[in-house]
């Protein structure tokens, strides 16, 4: 694990240095220098962008990262790697084409409830090639270990340029439809640097020659664009759903809630980032017990560090509210739901990289539509019930449904499963935090609440996993840093 745990940490330093400005932007600087019907259409065009996201990168960035350690000689990986920077093209130029002798239809299908979105439409086209090459690119440098950059990129780049914007537009530099346009353009400035990078670390040489496996590898990234596009729409269908029911505005309200949630994430995302090469590799070399022991290993550690974040999220959540305007508070239910299938997102390890590097891929397919198509419905049905509730309810079953078949079929065909009795005890831990120290508020300002209270529950946590002994991992980590035997 010491790749895993060294890259791990910086990329999770990143990563909550993104969320950091990110929260920021989120919590304060949109909610006082733009409207709410503006910033619920950024998040509109983002997470519609989002969606179309794996469509256009055809798969590519999962599939480098699946097939690089199969190819053992210069002409045949260099051939691989060049057939990966053009395949994306054969979808993006169609969609394109589509897109425009469709504009009026789709303008129309998408403004119904929200007129704004109709200009607009162009936008989610040319957010999502941006989105999808930047992945690409990244996968590149994946190959090579190399993670930090990238996970840089990705978690921090985009969000200090839309807060560098969103000054701009508080200090009248630019105007609202100026931002927006520098939004996506920040976008494409990331994948840009991206590129550079990744081709730093590994100048393509391109060649054309034909690939024996070519079927198969076309075969499974016209596949995985399904995969990819289904845990895309379960994270960011409710966004795009609720511009369609409710008015847009509240989309904001949402999105709030939403980004406070995937806080707990971040630790996965950031271990995923060399979990995944990582992961393909044991694979391919066949390697079980590695395999195994990272499954295991990767659960404990992402849940222990999750759960600790999910209970400073909960603890603090009503004094956090009391420091944003009065109208984005309505997002409590969204929060605890939405938190608990990100914590089971952490409980999950590497299983999703498991099974896209291995050949059930296509069996996991399908149960992923089949569940796409029920977070659609359940969308559909609670939506116009309860409003962003009702979203946050169906996103909530429709992952721990997700994750439940998944983690039952990497149970059946490897005979692995990611919790243990430690695991047990974690669980336990984080339930009697919650009835202990949610009902506790310190009688000051709510920064000051949030900061007592964080230290109590950081305290208690800490000195509890150490007594519990449940992960050897954590352990010593905890123990470098606090300079104790």
């Amino acid at each position: 694990m010491g790749i895993v745990t060294s890259q791990s940490f910086k990329n999770t330093i990143t990563t909550y240095l993104g969320f950091g400005i990110g929260a920021l932007n989120t919590l304060f600087l949109y909610t006082y220098f733009i409207s709410d019907q503006y910033y619920g259409l950024v998040a509109f065009i983002l997470s519609s962008a989002n969606i179309m996201m794996p469509l256009m990168a055809f798969g590519v960035h999962n599939t480098i990262i699946k097939f690089y350690s199969t190819f053992k000689t210069k002409n045949s990986l260099n051939s691989f790697l060049t057939l990966m920077l053009f395949l994306p093209l054969l979808l993006i130029i169609p969609i394109g084409l589509v897109g425009s002798i469709s504009y009026e239809a789709i303008g129309r299908l998408l403004s119904q409830k929200n007129p704004i979105v109709m200009g607009y439409v162009w936008y989610i086209y040319v957010a999502a090639i941006a989105m999808a090459y930047f992945e690409v690119f990244f996968a590149w440098s994946k190959t090579q270990m190399l993670t930090v950059f990238g996970n840089l990129m990705k978690e921090v780049f985009q969000r200090v340029g839309v807060m560098l914007l969103l000054f701009t537009v508080y200090l009248q530099w630019i105007d609202v439809e100026q931002f927006i346009i520098g939004v996506i353009v920040v976008y494409i400035v990331r994948m840009f640097i991206m590129m550079l990078y990744a081709f730093s670390v590994r100048l393509p040489v391109f060649k054309f020659n034909k690939l024996e496996n070519i079927n198969s590898i076309l075969k499974y990234s016209s596949l995985i664009i399904i995969a990819g596009s289904i845990a895309t729409i379960i994270l960011d269908i409710d966004s795009f759903m609720l511009g369609l029911y409710i008015p847009i505005e509240k989309v904001a309200y949402y999105g709030v809630a939403i980004y406070i949630a995937t806080v707990i994430v971040v630790p996965s995302r950031a271990m995923q980032q060399i979990l995944s090469p990582l992961t393909a590799q044991y694979m391919n070399d066949k390697n079980k017990v590695a395999l195994k022991d990272l499954y295991v290993r990767s659960s404990q550690t992402l849940f222990i560090i999750g759960g600790f974040i999910f209970l400073l999220i909960v603890l603090n959540i009503n004094e956090l509210y009391h420091l944003i305007p009065e109208e984005f508070s309505g997002g409590l239910v969204v929060v605890f739901l939405v938190g608990v299938a990100k914590l089971y997102d952490n409980l999950m390890g590497c299983n999703n990289v498991v099974l896209f590097n291995s050949d059930y891929y296509r069996v996991v397919l399908l149960f992923g539509v089949i569940l796409t198509i029920l977070t659609v419905l359940l969308n559909m049905l609670f939506i116009p019930r309860f409003g962003i509730n009702g979203s946050a309810f169906a996103t909530f079953l429709a992952i721990t449904v997700y994750n439940t078949i998944k983690i039952y079929f990497v149970k059946r065909k490897f005979d692995m499963m990611p919790f243990n009795y430690d695991t047990g005890k974690v669980l336990v831990l984080i339930i009697v935090s919650i009835g202990l120290f949610y009902f506790w508020e310190f009688p000051f300002h709510p920064i000051v609440n949030i900061m007592l209270k964080s230290l109590l529950v950081t305290f208690v946590y800490v000195v509890s996993i150490l007594k519990l002994n449940v992960s050897e991992d954590i352990s010593i980590l905890i123990k470098k840093y606090l300079k104790v035997k």
